[in-house]
């Protein structure tokens, strides 16, 4: 971590910043400093350094990295903030980690999955160097009904973070899909652990996938009509991995943080930005399979679904699939 945190107070400084003041912000020796720019320098960092003066970062090749990662967040908000070069899946990551008892807000990041997953069971294309494959370990309180909605909630989190890091404005299909010009862009699968003997949850892992410099052919040729990538057909070009990365996990530590009495500012952005809404569905009961065409009505105050089927009848859907037609 030594060589990721000097990264960052690099990336941070203005110009010139002596070894003596890198060692006092971080508590470690002026060797160990040296060390670490070495370190940065074999990695294609190009940092000069002038006697008196100290060092100054002059250009580095784009990766998401952690060092990029950590010069947008707080020294001590790192500490529990990994990131990976590839993983078969940061959800399985967190999840092995939890038997020594990591602490809440605990993250994982990943430049490439070779495993990732979706929702019931799918995969999710997690090709390297294009997105943000991200897990954080939550702790909220509650059984598994009072924490049904946290991943409606997690949708309206990753919705403000693209906005604050890029200034885009997506959608938000339900439940937690996020769609841009009609196509997706974002995956989040939510792994409870529940205290048998009690039915209290015990943690929640939020696992998230980011397509954010995907090009077409980045991904599976059956997925290249219904799947997009935030910088395609952007005039921005390619866009700062990092940036969201960070972005992402102040909103996921805000979320945590205002659970569950905040739930009235996720419910009105939920509503307001969700497709879903005044829509002909197909909703699809995930055990049977089994489809029945409806109306969307309404986002209930728990973000379940309110549809009005073709006999007439009002249901409130809490599971399943709903696809949009013409979106889906």
């Amino acid at each position: 971590m030594t060589k990721d945190d000097v990264f960052a107070i690099l990336l941070n400084s203005k110009g010139y910043i002596s070894g003596e003041a890198i060692s006092k912000e971080l508590g470690l020796s002026r060797a160990a400093v040296n060390s670490a720019v070495k370190a940065l320098r074999a990695e294609g960092l190009v940092i000069s350094s002038v006697t008196n003066k100290g060092y100054l970062l002059e250009s580095y090749p784009r990766r998401l990295t952690a060092g990029e990662i950590y010069s947008h967040l707080d020294h001590e908000r790192t500490r529990s903030v990994i990131c990976l070069e590839t993983v078969d899946s940061t959800n399985n990551r967190l999840k092995e980690m939890l038997k020594d008892d990591p602490v809440p807000g605990t993250t994982i990041i990943a430049n490439e999955q070779t495993g990732g997953r979706g929702r019931m069971g799918r995969s999710f294309s997690s090709p390297a160097g294009c997105g943000i494959y991200l897990s954080m370990l939550i702790r909220p309180k509650g059984q598994i009904s009072d924490v049904s909605g946290i991943t409606a909630w997690t949708a309206v989190a990753v919705h403000n973070a693209i906005l604050s890091a890029y200034g885009i404005d997506t959608d938000i299909k339900w439940v937690n899909d996020l769609y841009l010009n009609g196509k997706k862009i974002t995956g989040i699968l939510t792994e409870l652990s529940v205290e048998g003997e009690i039915g209290m949850v015990s943690s929640i892992i939020i696992g998230i996938g980011i397509n954010v410099n995907h090009k077409p052919e980045d991904f599976p040729e059956e997925l290249r009509d219904i799947a997009t990538s935030i910088s395609y057909g952007s005039s921005s070009g390619e866009l700062d991995r990092s940036l969201l990365a960070a972005e992402v996990i102040k909103e996921l530590d805000k979320m945590a943080a205002l659970w569950p009495d905040g739930k009235k500012e996720y419910l009105d952005t939920y509503r307001r930005k969700c497709i879903t809404l005044d829509k002909d569905v197909d909703v699809i009961n995930y055990a049977t399979g089994y489809k029945r065409s409806a109306h969307t009505i309404d986002i209930n105050p728990d973000f379940s679904l309110k549809v009005r089927y073709e006999d007439g009848t009002i249901d409130d859907v809490r599971s399943g699939e709903v696809r949009v037609r013409g979106i889906s």
